[in-house]
């Protein structure tokens, strides 16, 4: 595979094979990070878990304690005093069926999360062979299909961010951004392994935690020996 000068140098800076401390792959990772612009810090967490099997899965969310840095962008499909309550709590888009159309219609995605009222699941669930390829499609255990539509807002505007294992038996979540810093990128790491440690399956057998290495948006992976508060 061809990569570009800066990521082949970043490569040659440090040791890829090497599995580093986490303030040691965190330096590492923000002094790779060459981008112009505001580099997103992603992790990856392999587990030792069958994904195929429905008690080994591994989701949840969390609000990290630093955000993300990103400011997503919120549609809340509801009606009445919910629709109100999204709209004061900073929702960027409100409203019920007409959004449903618009989607539909004009093929509308400027959102990055959608947050539903279990009494509309049944409008949505009309697009939802358009919303769940996009990672789009609410969902309760992520807390997107909600009563409480405010309460949801402020959290996605705060930082929460969803994890959940792909088809490899890996998790891949941001953590924040290049401007973070290494000490706040180390706290929201730091609150994310623990909610992955926490949710470990009691089916899981032999290691549980069994790679990590974090990366910039256009940086190399750096591997972490990860051992809490290290």
């Amino acid at each position: 595979m061809k990569v570009g000068k800066n990521y082949a140098d970043s490569r040659k800076s440090y040791d890829h094979l090497k599995a580093y401390s986490l303030q040691e792959a965190i330096d590492i990772c923000l002094k790779n990070a060459k981008a112009k612009f505001d580099e997103t810090i992603e992790i990856h967490v392999h587990l030792g878990v069958d994904p195929r099997q429905a008690d080994q899965q591994v989701r949840g969310v969390l609000v990290l304690p630093n955000g993300t840095g990103k400011d997503n962008k919120v549609l809340v499909v509801a009606k009445g005093d919910r629709a109100d309550a999204a709209t004061a709590a900073g929702a960027d888009f409100v409203g019920a069926e007409e959004m449903i159309q618009k989607i539909q219609t004009e093929n509308w995605f400027d959102f990055d999360v959608m947050i539903t009222t279990p009494d509309m699941m049944g409008v949505v669930g009309r697009i939802g062979r358009l919303l769940g390829p996009k990672g789009l499609m609410p969902n309760p255990k992520s807390g997107t299909v909600t009563t409480d539509v405010a309460k949801a807002v402020k959290e996605v505007k705060a930082g929460k961010v969803e994890y959940r294992l792909d088809k490899t038996a890996v998790i891949h979540c941001p953590v924040g951004k290049k401007s973070f810093g290494a000490e706040k990128l180390a706290e929201n790491i730091n609150a994310l392994m623990d909610a992955i440690i926490k949710a470990k399956p009691a089916a899981a057998k032999g290691m549980y935690i069994k790679g990590v290495s974090i990366a910039s948006t256009m940086g190399p992976g750096v591997k972490v020996n990860y051992q809490r508060n290290n």
